[in-house]
């Protein structure tokens, strides 16, 4: 079945005309940047040229050099390349620069695409070389909505097997879905987009590090608490930067505490958010059945889920995430956009008491509040609904 996700128009916008930019899709692995290129490449007018550079040895710059020039040779209609995994090219943002200023400069009309899973080596060559000279599209995790229009996904089977399109029409069978999601997916992203890319000096810490963050979903966990539970443990600082290698493949993302009238707590205690649940329950032994059972689980399923839709959905330009806790209140989640301070409060029962809006929204008189889930929005409809549309 052919599902064309909603981004895809916009980078084909971003396409046209004679000025156009650089367009740049970023994104976590197996969540569809290659099928919304081929798209994009099957209804392009003109020639098109597709590469990767997802190789076990990445390719020089002049891979793209030579790619380049293949493009350039067609002379009637506006050529599209398209270039995938280019962060894995050594000096990849100068090499492109230079030859897209030199079109500029001739006068060509090559379109060309850059497709990326590593979130900070991408943002680190935009930032050195390409500036003014590209749009930026994310292309997050699959929605409850897209996996629900596209593979008929109900609400609970969104929440426990995740948004991965590839494992679409896999749950029926749990354990060939878990396998895919560890071998595949799990895997792949840190031995090829973070061990091969990074300098890592712990790989021990780092993969144990991830499978602890894992066992704690939409939980607060300080570093000292991690560093007790961990083998070949360093110290705060490598736990820290860890932790944001881990965001910059899509993976986790420890939010930071929220300080009323203050400057956020850089260092402070990280409550973890996984950005799939998918990668929570395939590693797992507990099954559907069980973990729908459980409502201490669950609710820390349906937590991570709301924590994770934000940041999967929000731009990070305008919007930060955090959580607040003061002497025994706290608040889910705290999203801050230029205009608001949205108080967030996640109830995946009826039953299950507010636990600090009142006392955050004393403390912050200007701030909203909003209740997900119990006799706030249900749970249903706010999945359903881009975070955009409710909190800018």
């Amino acid at each position: 079945m052919i599902y064309k996700r909603r981004f895809i128009a916009h980078i084909q916008k971003g396409l046209e005309g004679s000025h156009c930019l650089l367009q740049i899709i970023i994104g976590p692995r197996q969540v569809g940047k290659t099928t919304a290129a081929m798209q994009i490449q099957k209804e392009w007018a003109g020639k098109t040229l597709y590469t990767s550079a997802d190789d076990s040895l990445p390719p020089g710059p002049e891979w793209i050099q030579h790619h380049w020039q293949m493009a350039r040779r067609e002379k009637e209609k506006p050529p599209l390349l398209i270039l995938d995994e280019v962060q894995k090219i050594q000096g990849w943002s100068r090499t492109v620069k230079a030859l897209w200023d030199e079109d500029r400069r001739l006068g060509l009309a090559c379109r060309v695409m850059l497709l990326g899973s590593s979130s900070l080596l991408l943002q680190k060559g935009l930032a050195e070389s390409l500036s003014g000279r590209f749009m930026l599209h994310s292309c997050p995790h699959w929605s409850y909505g897209e996996m629900r229009d596209a593979f008929g996904f109900s609400l609970e089977d969104w929440l426990y097997f995740g948004g991965y399109p590839g494992t679409g029409q896999l749950k029926a069978d749990q354990e060939t879905w878990k396998a895919y999601i560890r071998d595949s997916l799990i895997e792949t992203v840190l031995n090829k987009d973070i061990f091969q890319m990074q300098n890592i000096t712990k790989p021990a810490l780092f993969r144990h590090l991830f499978l602890l963050a894992i066992r704690y979903p939409a939980e607060i966990l300080s570093y000292n608490k991690m560093l007790g539970q961990l083998q070949d443990a360093g110290n705060t600082t490598t736990l820290a930067h860890y932790l944001h290698l881990l965001s910059s493949a899509f993976l986790v993302d420890g939010i930071e505490l929220y300080k009323v009238g203050e400057r956020p707590k850089r260092g402070s205690s990280p409550k973890l958010i996984i950005r799939n649940n998918a990668l929570i329950t395939a590693l797992s032994k507990t099954p559907f059945s069980e973990t729908r059972n459980n409502p201490e689980l669950w609710g820390r399923i349906v937590e991570n889920a709301v924590g994770a839709q934000i940041l999967n959905s929000m731009p990070r330009m305008n919007t930060e995430v955090y959580y607040w806790r003061k002497t025994g209140a706290e608040v889910d989640f705290v999203v801050q956009t230029p205009e608001t301070t949205w108080a967030i409060e996640v109830k995946s029962s009826k039953m299950r008491p507010a636990r600090g809006l009142g006392k955050f929204l004393s403390e912050k008189k200007n701030s909203r509040p909003f209740i997900v889930g119990g006799s706030g929005m249900q749970l249903e409809e706010f999945f359903a609904t881009d975070p955009n549309e409710l909190f800018l």
